[in-house]
């Protein structure tokens, strides 16, 4: 039986013809690129990563350090206290990480999953511990059967690898079907996903004193990640942080 290490030329020999033969694409804009799933430099150059300082509730960028306060915590995170303990996102939900999240969601454009989560995981560095448990957002057994994947899940087993930490792909449940939350209001929102979300009856026990990082595409006004903080923060978790690839901001907030 070959060992692993002889079959490293043949793998590299295999992935060289398949690069000659189907060039690598940047998944930003289509143009040829060194290596499969990395951006070329145009796109790199447009993407907005969210950087310090920034609100450590929400992921929200500040214009300055200043403008964060002493506990760098927005006004509206100071004023309605989110249920989860910290949030980070990598990117600004902007033109470009649109251009590779809604592939990603609606498009089949699966792979984009592992260029995301590379994102996330130098985003979530100082809320990743070897023993965080990674949790996606979970879709409804309905739009999850017309979608056939959930991009959350795509995202987290992407981070797991990146970050070598456990994901649970089942933790959560929608326990009913809810219309899409785009074009509504924070208050709107926040009213729909009420009750929505549960924690499976078989994975309580393994939720209870765990750090739980719930991962989601896009950030918006926390309706989701809120009702999934308290289903699990119900079970028994001992903290439960949040993660999404984008922080939707100005424009991109009601969409």
């Amino acid at each position: 039986m070959p060992s692993i290490l002889s079959a490293l030329p043949w793998r590299r020999a295999t992935t060289g013809l398949l690069d000659l033969l189907f060039p690598p694409r940047c998944p930003g804009c289509g143009k040829d690129v060194a290596q499969a799933g990395h951006l070329c430099g145009a796109c790199v150059s447009r993407m907005h990563l969210i950087t310090d300082p920034f609100c450590r509730r929400c992921a929200l960028p500040f214009t300055s350090r200043a403008a964060g306060g002493p506990d760098l915590t927005c006004a509206s995170c100071t004023e309605n206290p989110p249920p989860w303990h910290e949030g980070r996102a990598a990117m600004v939900y902007d033109d470009m990480p649109r251009s590779l999240i809604l592939p990603l969601k609606y498009a089949d454009a699966t792979e984009n999953a592992g260029l995301l989560g590379r994102y996330m995981a130098w985003a979530a560095k100082d809320l990743i511990r070897p023993d965080s448990l990674l949790m996606p957002v979970p879709l409804h057994r309905l739009r999850l059967f017309g979608r056939r994947y959930n991009q959350a899940l795509l995202l987290a087993r992407a981070l797991g690898r990146q970050a070598r930490v456990a994901v649970m792909a089942d933790g959560l449940e929608r326990t009913r079907a809810t219309r899409p939350l785009e074009g509504l209001g924070r208050p709107a929102r926040h009213d729909l996903m009420r009750g929505v979300i549960g924690v499976r009856a078989h994975r309580r026990a393994a939720i209870q004193g765990r750090h739980v990082i719930v991962v989601d595409d896009v950030m918006t006004t926390g309706a989701t990640l809120g009702a999934c903080a308290h289903a699990l923060l119900g079970a028994g978790a001992a903290r439960v942080d949040v993660l999404a690839a984008a922080r939707a901001c100005g424009q991109y907030e009601q969409q």
